[in-house]
């Protein structure tokens, strides 16, 4: 009942609903496309760019199918689009209509998360960060310490704006999960 009552809240935009969500099925997500590719990082990739897109177009979810099933298929096409493009890596064709039709998956107001990122010693926080993986280690860099926009970290990175917001999401969600195990 929670996760249709969380689907409806993320279909009109809701931030606290996306990120239930996206708690809720990363593991599942993530898991799946970790066996089938063999790579972290391109397990990792995927399932950031799989939400990417299923918040995107949420509002074409048909509730008669379990969501995670709709999550799997989601991700299952990435990974034949990332295996497409690596095969005629020659050409690249980006979407842009996605950039253009981005949900705001990523508050400006501060969650618990940043709350504990500013309470901490710099030097502290920094060696947590460097416990991250390389590219959450930059989306956090770039965000917090250059303070530049997820627009401007997306051009920058040649990223859609979406995989900016959930790559930023997750990082936060892994970088207060070091702070806390090490308090």
């Amino acid at each position: 009942m929670e996760i249709k009552k969380n689907i409806e809240l993320a279909k009109n935009g809701d931030q606290v609903a996306f990120t239930f969500l996206l708690d809720h099925y990363w593991n599942e997500v993530y898991g799946f496309m970790l066996k089938r590719t063999e790579n972290e990082t391109d397990a990792e990739d995927i399932t950031i760019e799989t939400f990417a897109k299923a918040f995107d177009k949420i509002a074409t979810y048909n509730p008669e199918f379990q969501f995670n099933t709709w999550l799997i298929a989601i991700a299952k096409n990435v990974h034949i689009d990332m295996l497409r493009k690596r095969k005629s890596s020659l050409f690249v064709d980006f979407n842009d209509e996605d950039d253009y039709h981005a949900y705001n998956v990523a508050d400006t107001t501060p969650s618990a998360e940043d709350k504990l990122i500013t309470e901490q010693n710099l030097s502290q926080l920094l060696q947590y960060i460097k416990e991250l993986k390389p590219h959450y280690q930059e989306v956090i860099q770039l965000r917090y310490f250059q303070e530049m926009s997820y627009q401007e970290i997306a051009d920058l990175l040649g990223e859609s704006l979406n995989n900016i917001k959930i790559k930023l999401l997750r990082a936060k969600k892994l970088l207060a999960e070091i702070i806390e195990n090490k308090r």
